[in-house]
């Protein structure tokens, strides 16, 4: 199973890719690594504006992250952040590594996800994720004992998705939720190390757009909260997150804007004032810019059974 990305723009030499939202399937989906996916992406290096896990079975190959290449070993998990820049190094060997990556966006863990970005350091269960990029993607190594787990949760994620049972949504997000607490007990010895992470001027950033998304917020405002001139804000957040502030501020908008849609029957214009938008014209031109659809489709179309 493919895992469902939109390329939209470039992040210092790379193509940054974001997970499109969907209304009908849970926002987290599996990805089989061998070569033949190695080669749909060109094995070329790119980053992701979402989270991702990438587990390896066997030996084969390598990856690179950052600034190194690192052989493929078994039991290999490597927890890459947004913003992470990967890449395939050595593709022969992919096919006898038999990894699989499991992607997911905020909106998959329900009503307690965290708001963009490095927001995320609030969510327990994503603390891996929340850490400067200079060494890459974080790399764990999964114990012999528990990688029998993985391969069984991964499969369990996938075979909800594919067969669409009864309840499935609930489903799949009970196997990733577990996944995580897996991830983060492995990384229990580094969580400390997360939570002091050398991001203070972004995580600055996100708090000013996580208060104040409701209202009317723009670089220049944001710029002025964090004493940085609107110039280097842009560069500074671009450089490390492929988005620019002004792109931060609408995803915000519109992760509530989603939440409230599928979770109160408030009309589609309060649904848009709520989020930091007086037009409610500008509203759905924004929503169906960013979905491909009217925000009363996307409703009708989550709400169905």
């Amino acid at each position: 199973m493919g895992t469902p990305v939109r390329r939209n723009r470039q992040h210092p030499g790379v193509p940054v890719y974001s997970y499109p939202v969907d209304p009908v399937v849970p926002q987290v989906s599996v990805m089989r690594i061998d070569r033949a996916a190695m080669d749909r992406v060109r094995s070329a290096d790119h980053a992701h504006d979402f989270p991702g896990l990438v587990y390896f079975e066997r030996d084969g190959g390598s990856l690179r992250s950052g600034n190194q290449e690192r052989p493929i070993e078994a039991g290999d998990l490597y927890v890459i952040a947004p913003g992470d820049v990967v890449g395939v190094g050595r593709a022969a060997g992919l096919e006898e590594a038999s990894g699989s990556g499991v992607f997911f966006t905020a909106d998959a863990l329900g009503p307690d996800r965290p708001g963009p970005f490095l927001s995320w350091r609030a969510h327990p269960l994503l603390f891996p994720f929340v850490r400067g990029s200079a060494n890459g993607a974080l790399r764990l190594q999964v114990p012999p004992s528990e990688r029998p787990d993985w391969v069984r949760g991964i499969a369990a994620i996938e075979e909800e998705i594919r067969d669409r049972r009864d309840g499935y949504r609930q489903a799949a997000l009970a196997h990733l939720v577990l996944l995580l607490v897996s991830v983060s007990r492995l990384a229990s010895d580094v969580v400390g190390d997360l939570r002091l992470n050398n991001e203070g001027r972004l995580a600055d950033v996100f708090a000013v757009i996580e208060r104040r998304y409701r209202e009317r917020l723009s670089l220049r405002d944001v710029a002025r909260a964090v004493n940085l001139t609107p110039g280097h804000l842009t560069t500074v957040v671009r450089r490390r997150t492929g988005r620019t502030v002004q792109e931060w501020i609408v995803e915000r908008r519109m992760t509530e804007a989603r939440r409230l849609l599928v979770e109160t029957d408030l009309a589609v214009r309060e649904v848009g004032r709520l989020v930091g938008f007086a037009d409610p014209g500008y509203f759905t031109r924004s929503f169906r810019r960013a979905h491909g659809t009217a925000p009363r489709a996307w409703r009708a179309a989550a709400l169905q059974p």
